[in-house]
């Protein structure tokens, strides 16, 4: 075999996402306490873990937005962008989702027409887009940040508990989102979410944080009642084959 072939066998099999040895400290606290994961291209990452964990840390962590000690290797092909909980918006600035996504084109260098495209693509309706940012509903405001994430054509979406604040219904359809954001678009999601029927449903791999890695690998293998047990600290009796495929 000659070099370009191992080289292409490698470059195939390199992971998009390794994280070794990751620790984050906030003074003398150590939010994120040696971490190690990795993740391929096309799978779903799922985090969970309690209120404080570190999962929020992660993300900005894995975005370079935090310093950290360890190492975080992005693979050369991976282009990442990230979906917020929440922005905070004065309700007064008249800014709306069209303005939004236009300043984004225009700061990376892409057509109007790249945009309309997206709108469709995505079946956002034209009241939205012209709707006041700060007056948007919480899953007005996600389907606008999903949009506004996905220009530039990434290929990793970190969603930072992108479902905090809806009901049930809402729930579920951003979940549909982001599932049909992983097959129409390629995305490999990295998602914050304390619900447990979304990472059975859609997830093909969880990381269960509290600080450290408690459990890592498919939500049907290591979501064990004493997993779960061990990682929100409580004897609170989880079933987790209720929400198994």
């Amino acid at each position: 075999m000659d070099v370009l072939a191992k080289f292409a066998i490698i470059s195939l099999m390199e992971p998009i996402l390794r994280v070794e040895n990751l620790t984050v400290k906030f003074g003398e606290d150590r939010i994120i306490d040696n971490l190690n994961f990795q993740l391929e291209k096309g799978e779903s990452l799922a985090i969970i873990g309690p209120n404080g964990s570190g999962k929020t840390v992660l993300l900005r962590a894995l975005l370079g937005v935090l310093p950290y000690e360890g190492k975080i290797t992005w693979s050369s092909e991976a282009k990442t962008a990230y979906v917020p909980q929440k922005i905070d918006m004065d309700r007064k600035i008249p800014l709306n989702v069209m303005n939004l996504l236009e300043s984004k084109a225009k700061i990376i260098g892409i057509k109007k027409a790249e945009i309309k495209n997206l709108v469709k693509q995505l079946n956002i309706p034209s009241r939205l887009l012209t709707t006041s940012v700060g007056h948007l509903s919480s899953g007005q405001l996600q389907r606008a940040l999903v949009a506004f994430a996905l220009l530039g054509n990434p290929n990793v979406i970190l969603f930072d508990e992108p479902t905090a604040s809806m009901d049930t219904a809402r729930e579920e359809q951003t979940y549909e989102l982001i599932h049909r954001l992983q097959e129409q678009f390629n995305i490999t999601p990295i998602v914050v979410s304390h619900d447990l029927s979304f990472v059975y449903r859609y997830s093909t791999t969880v990381l269960c944080l509290n600080h450290k890695e408690v459990c890592y690998g498919a939500p049907g293998q290591v979501l064990t009642k004493e997993v779960l047990e061990e990682l929100y600290k409580t004897s609170k009796a989880f079933h987790h084959h209720t929400y198994a495929k």
